[in-house]
């Protein structure tokens, strides 16, 4: 469920832009990106940092994009983030020696220090990718053409990468979280 909630303002900006243009998505999105942050402190009583980044830069870039009337903006508002994300991740294990993958999950997952670093790279590889590609696809080809790539190329690729990143992960899981008790072991625990 908390996927769909994340993914609901990209919803609502899809929706504003093929009813109406990219200047009603623009303030559609930032909107829905307040009404998230209102949502999920009120549904789940905390806001996720990513969130917060979210919300900055929706508002900063959409901000710009309806004040000059100039589509650039918030075309390049998915680039900064990714860019964020990238040099976020890139610092923690460069400048701090912390992975933050591992802070991300550590708590839910234990795995050793190494994979969480290789793990941060990939996604900063990942997200530098994104990045590039959105300039590429944002500043070469139709807007309409952006908007769905911005929509669902992203969305998806990204899901595609995360799918890729759990089944490296699964190799390195403690095997005793990946065997199911049989019905003798659980009796045998009740005894």
């Amino acid at each position: 469920m908390k996927q769909l909630f994340d993914f609901l303002p990209l919803l609502a900006f899809f929706i504003a832009y093929k009813m109406y243009d990219i200047y009603t998505a623009t303030g559609v999105l930032i909107a829905a990106t307040v009404v998230q942050i209102i949502a999920a402190k009120w549904i789940w009583n905390k806001i996720e940092k990513i969130h917060w980044i979210t919300l900055v830069m929706v508002t900063v870039f959409g901000s710009m994009t309806l004040f000059f009337h100039n589509d650039a903006f918030i075309k390049w508002k998915v680039t900064a983030i990714y860019g964020a994300m990238a040099g976020a991740l890139l610092i923690g294990q460069w400048v701090f020696n912390k992975p933050l993958i591992k802070a991300m999950l550590g708590g839910e997952l234990e795995l050793p220090h190494h994979v969480f670093v290789k793990l941060g790279y990939a996604w900063a590889l990942f997200f530098m990718f994104c990045a590039g590609l959105n300039v590429y696809v944002a500043f070469n080809l139709p807007l309409e053409t952006w908007v769905n790539f911005k929509v669902f190329g992203l969305t998806v690729m990204t899901l595609v990468f995360a799918v890729m990143q759990g089944f490296y992960i699964w190799r390195y899981l403690p095997k005793d979280a990946l065997e199911q008790p049989t019905e003798k072991q659980i009796e045998q625990s009740k005894d």
